[in-house]
């Protein structure tokens, strides 16, 4: 279906339809543009004609000739725009800038949301993102926004997710709390869906490829692309693959159902399962504190890593289940990409991606038809936080695909 049929006749949906085309074809030319639009060659003439008078895209060069006029190459003018991404979270607090294309290009970390309350970190939030714009002397005018991820967060100030690590952050007014004192717009999405933007984006995947990324924090979300959009389901909760039940006899869940996946292989659950061992807590220096379970579960991930034994086979049962979960989503959507984000990912991660390679490989419906690429984010630390920068992009830059604020 062509973009101008999609669209419909808003000449902004299909201006912004256009430029999404240019960033996911890296170098393309009009009569592609054309092409793959369903538009006419006068009306994307003129469209790219407006694109590169707002500097969003530049001419890079001439096409190969085949005995005609050679055409003009069109790709994104990354320097053109920028936009700042921050992911809240309760270990730290990570802030990146991104060019037009999605490329990080500064970052700042400082303390995490555990101690203050929101009234509190909002001015903190103000202060740092201002000196990191100073650093990287970046106009503020020149900034399209700032986009906001964090476990449990939503487009809607309000708009409360189930979870066990609910805080008021939740339902905190951050755009309305943030915008007067930065002067920029904010938009805000869980963790998993910004990193599944963000993917999408600086990935230069097409609209016309669906893929998941399952990111891994303090538990399991799934931010799932459709179409070049988020999907979001009636109440914003697509994505809560950590209460997938995997086991019907499993442990109890707080959710109310048995044998969930965050019961099973979550961060806590390896945990709790490690501190069995008295030895091995002690070698690793486990704290059994609950509130510092992120700091115990990376010293577990960090052994496994480096090859003990016993830490090896909790982060594999841990994977075996991830695992099953996978199979299931990529079975049911018939997906051929996942890719795995998140801080829960970062030390490990090579091991959960071995573990559902090798199950999705050998059990997916659709494994004669289609390989399943399965794989980590680059960068894996900061997939929530750029992901939220291409948030704050999409809302600007590309509103078609964009959901409602």
């Amino acid at each position: 279906m062509s973009a101008a049929r999609r669209l419909g006749p808003s000449s902004a949906n299909t201006r912004s339809a256009v430029l999404d085309m240019v960033r996911s074809g890296g170098t393309v030319t009009r009569t592609e543009l054309a092409e793959r639009s369903g538009l006419t060659a006068t009306s994307i003439t003129r469209i790219v004609k407006s694109l590169i008078e707002d500097g969003l895209v530049i001419e890079t060069g001439f096409s190969e000739s085949t005995g005609g006029k050679r055409s003009s190459l069109l790709e994104l003018n990354s320097t053109g725009r920028f936009a700042v991404g921050l992911s809240l979270d309760a270990g730290r607090l990570t802030y990146v800038v991104t060019d037009l294309a999605g490329t990080v290009i500064g970052r700042l970390v400082s303390p995490g949301i555990e101690q203050a309350g929101p009234s509190e970190d909002v001015v903190r939030i103000a202060r740092e993102l201002g000196q990191l714009l100073v650093q990287l002397d970046i106009a503020l005018e020149s900034v399209v926004g700032v986009g906001v991820a964090g476990a449990g967060l939503d487009l809607g100030a309000g708009a409360e997710r189930l979870s066990i690590t609910s805080t008021e952050w939740e339902s905190f007014a951050l755009s309305k709390a943030l915008e007067p004192r930065i002067g920029l717009p904010v938009v805000r999405d869980n963790d998993a869906a910004c990193a599944a933007l963000g993917q999408y984006w600086a990935g230069r995947v097409p609209a016309t490829q669906d893929f998941a990324t399952l990111y891994l924090s303090n538990g399991f979300g799934l931010g799932l692309m459709v179409g070049g959009s988020v999907a979001r389901g009636a109440s914003s909760n697509v994505g809560e693959i950590g209460h997938m039940v995997i086991d019907i006899d499993g442990p109890q869940c707080w959710c109310g159902a048995r044998g969930c996946l965050e019961m099973l292989a979550a961060p806590r659950a390896v945990v709790a399962q490690a501190l069995e061992d008295d030895d091995l807590a002690a070698q690793l220096g486990l704290t059994g504190d609950p509130q510092r379970f992120r700091a115990d579960f990376e010293a577990i991930a960090r052994a496994a890593a480096q090859g003990e034994p016993r830490c090896c086979e909790l982060i594999k049962r841990s994977a075996r289940y991830v695992a099953a979960a996978v199979l299931s989503i990529v079975n049911v959507l018939d997906l051929d990409r996942v890719v795995l984000a998140g801080p829960g990912f970062a030390d490990a991660g090579a091991l959960y991606v071995r573990e559902i390679r090798d199950t999705v490989s050998r059990f997916a419906r659709t494994r004669t038809i289609h390989p399943v690429v399965i794989e980590l984010a680059d960068p894996g630390l900061d997939a929530a936080a750029g992901g939220a920068a291409t948030l704050a992009l999409q809302h600007a830059l590309t509103p078609h695909a964009a959901p409602g604020r």
